[in-house]
């Protein structure tokens, strides 16, 4: 997948035991399989931590 979407990911934290920004999305071995296989050009549980896109939808 894209690193620099994860860069702006709302999933994207910083691990202290890691001491490295991961993803936060809760998935098991499978899912987590099927999304390392896929072909999928966009990460499905990519949220946008831009708060102007955000409001930009509401209007």
């Amino acid at each position: 997948m894209d690193d620099v979407l994860c860069q702006f990911c709302n999933n994207c934290v910083y691990d202290d035991e890691e001491e490295d920004y991961v993803c936060d999305v809760e998935m098991d071995e499978d899912e987590f399989a099927r999304f390392m296989l896929s072909e999928q050009k966009v990460c499905p549980f990519y949220q946008s931590n831009n708060e102007y896109e955000v409001v930009k939808h509401q209007m």
